[in-house]
């Protein structure tokens, strides 16, 4: 899996990664990657992202 992490994090130390797998989104800390992953299938992520967006959270 090929993780990336968000740009508004990038000066941050509390962030998470993510990557794009078939059908899914896969999420770990990136201080912590050895305690594996998250996965959200894609209408959950989607779901999240669009919560994130409007200030849900």
């Amino acid at each position: 899996m090929e993780f990336r992490k968000s740009s508004y994090s990038a000066t941050e130390s509390h962030c998470v990664e993510v990557a794009d797998v078939p059908g899914a989104s896969a999420v770990r800390d990136t201080k912590h990657r050895d305690l594996g992953v998250l996965r959200f299938g894609s209408p959950e992520w989607r779901a999240f992202i669009d919560a994130a967006k409007r200030g849900a959270f």
